[in-house]
């Protein structure tokens, strides 16, 4: 993270400030994930206009209507998703209808179900519905009497994404009056077909914060901004015509609410298959609350001079302003044609807990500067609290001379990079290298005002746009992954390093091929990098030129040695996490590949990276365009998980169903950075602060994301309050803040389950499993303190064990709890909690196990349970570690038994001389299977199952 986008996005402007502080007073009650609608329907048309219910716009209003509107009227708001409901927010305007309140229902196929009777009781402010019990729906249906409304309807719950809805017909009713005193849109018999869009279709060649979709939404009374201080002040928007879909053009209307763009039009263009461009329309306003046509010159006549043909793009040429709608007509159509691919379907994803567990971190969190060369134990002792590590890895730390190479050690600060790889491969680390910034050499090619690291990857003149502009970085991208990727068979001629030393005794840098420590390497870090101007900011399809040389040297025409999947084609690329999180970019990137890479054989496109990847800081100005945050906010309660769902939704119908990661995501813990956590109750910073990254966690394992790197491993500078300098999870002496302590003890318990479902939205209540064996997570998804309780449910259990995450511990101590006919009420706060279920021994088993015992180890004594003993990683393939602690320093016999057969399959003894206990024992030779292991120390001995995976 960038330095100047702190300072930059640390300035809290008043104006902001406001809007944010009524957003997140609304916002904090939040129960589960917003889900939007996609049409709006009435049963009648009484002049009324309700596609306001389709944005969030407070000042954009379903207007009064008092001609023929005294009459009861069923609208229908289809939701994204189908969903189960869980609450509801209404925003009271004005006015109090006691005796005729609207009706609000969930309507789930053909039934309805009552979820909300609104009377309009006070003013301005909203009203929240929460349901008993969810409620499963694909629309809701108001039933409303005259103006008798709420103007703003929000739902919230849980959406199931593999069930997406389509959109009603009738967007909006015919000869309907839009707002006050606006005219009908002047429609002429000529029987053309209006022409569909779907909005979230296109994608803007600038740094937006906002959509094309205020141009498509049938409301004609809101100017479309799609945000400031944009760094191209002329730019297109494209939208593609998808296969087997077929536009002709004849008629387009623009609605001029207000403004006059004078010599900077709008303009409409078409591309054609050969990929000839022409423009068709130019919009230049200049006229009030009236539809124009094509040509500033005609602007009564709709019609184009000649109908258009073999539409490839619909291409608008934008510059400061908008009309506020587009109406496009012609001939539509929409049918698979004989030449079609069939796609493969895309089934939702889930990844085990412990892909959660990421953090970014540097070398000199391995390695101490003062003594490089090699991996500092108490550096890697606290690094590997986590699964994954994100590397920020500067290119000038490989190549400081331009095509001169070093690696162990490194000519830029003598870090060795094979030890700190070898140390994490060792740890079972996965390791991201994140190959960013520029070396020194290259910046020394631009003008000494405009060098920085964070420039375009390309010397100073380069074409942002030709992929053989970034080849000197493809080529070290090749470079690296050779030596650290897992290839044996790379041709040693295309392997150089520099061999000189440094200066006397300095270690020398030797070619090594296919050392197998990195899996996965990322291109860059946030290149829409808007902060840093033209010169830091790629577009989509600039990134995509980027990628394709990095990712295998543009389909290998840039010649030997470049491109990562020419070194080792099981090389993972990771494209670098967007800043801004727009996933419009992903769809220009796309495009970009499928005219400049094409189709693979299975009717894909033939894409340049292997993951999608976006950074996502939860704060209360993410909901907001172009708003300055000021602090950060719980994930569940605003607009977090819906983002995720649409990356992942971006993914599925562009990318094949490719895998979604966040590398980079957290809180502060300075009460002034406005990015921090907030004290909630008794809880300091930093315990909200763990909470809320816990909770993160579960929310992208619930929404199906890949991977997340949190940021960062240790603050940057604890007592500055900008943003992202207080986020780290460890301290300055190498010991776990609380967020480490609770991601550490989640992955010990946790860490191989998948999610599987969530059986209720508030408390949310997820079910994971690991092998068919179940495990529940449990929390209140708010930020005010709220307690609930729950009744949980288990069929094929008699007790629980419960765990909650603790500050200062290594692993949660459980708590065992007997179900009363197989049911059991559990308090459930803003701390996660996890429940295991406890399944009974067969009589069978135990009997072996004690007649076992008394064999083997002369035991006599009962078997009894001990929750102070660990097993973990259970269920596990290799070895499981027997963690305990107490003041009993008698030997400890433990023995493994078959739970079926009772069949012993070996005797351990081990000397304790201190309070704790901690002993691994191999496990890689016994059967897939269910296992007892005995643990004796003098009088007491406890049994605890464990699971052998192959």
């Amino acid at each position: 993270m960038d330095v100047c986008k702190k300072q930059l996005l640390c300035k809290v402007g008043k104006l902001f400030a406001f809007i944010i502080l009524i957003f997140s007073l609304n916002s904090s009650y939040a129960q589960s994930q917003r889900v939007p609608f996609i049409s709006v329907m009435a049963s009648q048309n009484t002049n009324q206009d309700y596609t306001p219910w389709l944005n969030d716009n407070l000042d954009s209003l379903v207007q009064e209507s008092w001609l023929n509107n005294f009459v009861y009227v069923d609208v229908t708001l289809r939701l994204k998703y189908h969903t189960k409901i869980t609450s509801l927010k209404c925003w009271d305007y004005t006015g109090v209808f006691d005796e005729t309140p609207a009706l609000i229902y969930a309507l789930n196929g053909t039934q309805k179900t009552l979820i909300a009777t609104f009377k309009g009781p006070g003013y301005m402010i909203f009203n929240d519905f929460v349901l008993p019990t969810p409620v499963e729906a694909d629309a809701i249906v108001v039933h409303k009497y005259c103006n008798n409304i709420p103007q703003k309807i929000f739902i919230y719950g849980v959406p199931d994404i593999t069930r997406p809805n389509t959109p009603d017909v009738q967007t909006e009713q015919p000869g309907q009056q839009p707002g006050n005193n606006q005219p009908p849109p002047v429609e002429e018999p000529d029987g053309l077909t209006k022409i569909p869009v779907q909005a979230s279709r296109w994608y803007q060649l600038n740094n937006v914060s906002d959509g094309l979709g205020g141009l498509f939404d049938g409301n004609l009374d809101t100017e479309v901004n799609t945000g400031y201080g944009k760094l191209f002040l002329n730019y297109d928007a494209y939208y593609p015509v998808e296969a087997g879909e077929k536009i002709n053009l004849k008629k387009i209307k623009f609605f001029n609410n207000t403004g006059n763009l004078g010599d900077k039009p709008l303009t409409v263009s078409v591309i054609d298959s050969a990929g000839n461009r022409r423009v068709i329309a130019t919009y230049k306003g200049g006229f009030y609350k009236k539809w124009v046509g094509p040509n500033p010159q005609q602007v009564d006549n709709f019609m184009l001079d000649t109908a258009v043909n073999n539409i490839k793009y619909i291409v608008l040429n934008c510059w400061y302003l908008f009309p506020a709608e587009i109406e496009f007509y012609g001939d539509y159509s929409n049918q698979p044609t004989g030449n079609d691919i069939p796609r493969p379907v895309i089934t939702p994803k889930s990844f085990p807990l412990s892909n959660y567990m990421g953090i970014n971190a540097f070398e000199w969190d391995f390695e101490d500067g003062n003594n490089p060369d090699k991996v500092e134990s108490t550096r890697m002792t606290a690094m590997r609290n986590f699964s994954q590590i994100r590397h920020y890895m500067d290119w000038e730390k490989l190549e400081s001379q331009p095509g001169s190479y070093t690696f162990s050690p490194v000519h830029n600060g003598g870090w060795n990079y094979d030890a700190m790889y070898k140390a994490c491969r060792e740890s079972d680390m996965e390791i991201l290298a994140d190959l960013k910034t520029l070396p020194n050499w290259m910046q020394e090619t631009y003008p000494p005002e405009e060098r920085d690291s964070e420039n375009v990857p390309v010397p100073y003149g380069s074409d942002f746009s030709d992929p053989k502009s970034y080849i000197a970085q493809a080529k070290v991208a090749f470079q690296f992954t050779a030596r650290y990727g897992s290839n044996k068979n790379v041709n040693p001629a295309l392997l150089s390093v520099n061999p000189n030393p440094r200066w006397t005794a300095d270690p020398i840098n030797t070619v090594k091929i296919g050392l197998k420590y990195v899996k996965y390497i990322e291109c860059d870090n946030e290149r829409d990098k808007w902060w840093k101007g033209r010169k830091g900011y790629q577009t989509a399809y600039e990134y995509a030129a980027n990628l394709s040389a990095f990712y295998d040297g543009h389909k290998n025409t840039m010649g030997p040695g470049v491109g990562v999947k020419n070194a080792d084609p099981n090389m993972k690329v990771v494209m670098g996490g967007l800043a801004s999180a727009n996933t419009e970019y992903i769809k220009g990137m796309v495009e970009w590949c499928r005219i400049n890479r094409g189709y693979n054989q299975d009717g894909t496109v033939n894409l340049c990276w292997d993951y999608i990847n976006y950074h996502w800081y939860s704060h209360d100005a993410q909901m907001i365009p172009n708003a300055v945050p000021t602090r950060g906010m719980a994930p569940e309660v605003n607009n977090t998980f819906q983002k995720a769902l649409e990356f992942i939704e971006v993914a599925n119908k562009y990318c094949n169903g490719m895998p979604v990661w966040i590398t980079e995501a957290g809180y502060d813990a300075n009460p002034g950075s406005p990015i921090r956590a907030i004290p909630i109750g008794k809880k300091t910073i930093s315990d909200t602060q763990a909470d809320w990254m816990l909770r993160t966690i579960l929310l992208y394992a619930r929404a199906g994301i890949g991977r997340l790197f949190v940021y960062q491993a240790y603050d940057d500078n604890f007592y500055n309050p900008v943003q992202y300098g207080s986020s780290g999870m460890l301290k300055s002496n190498r010991m776990r803040k609380p967020a480490a302590d609770f991601m550490v003890q989640t992955n010990k318990l946790l860490g191989d389950y998948v999610y599987k479902e969530t059986l209720n939205a508030d408390p949310i209540v997820d079910r994971y499993d690991f092998q068919g064996k179940s495990a529940y997570a449990l929390l209140v998804p708010d930020e005010i303190g709220r307690i609930e309780n729950y009744e949980l449910s288990l069929s094929n259990a008699d007790s629980i064990d419960v765990y909650t995450p603790v500050a200062n511990k290594n692993k949660m101590t459980p708590v065992r709890m007997a179900l009363v006919n197989g049911k059991i009420t559990l308090t459930v706060t803003e701390t996660p909690i996890f429940v295991l279920p406890v399944e009974r021994l067969l009589p069978t088993a135990l009997m072996s196990l004690r007649q076992s015992s008394i064999t083997n180890n002369t035991v006599t004594e009962p078997v009894v349970y001990n929750p102070e003993i660990s097993l973990y990683p259970n269920p596990s393939a290799k070895q499981v570690n027997v963690s305990f602690s107490n003041n009993n320093l008698k030997k400890v016999e433990i023995s493994i038994t078959d739970a079926s057969a009772g069949r012993n399959y070996g005797n351990y003894s081990y000397t304790k001389n201190g309070e704790g206990f901690l002993q691994t024992i191999d496990i890689s030779q016994l059967q897939q299977g269910i296992y007892l292991m005995m643990i004796k120390q003098g009088d007491e001995t406890t049994v605890r199952k464990f699971i052998k995976t192959k």
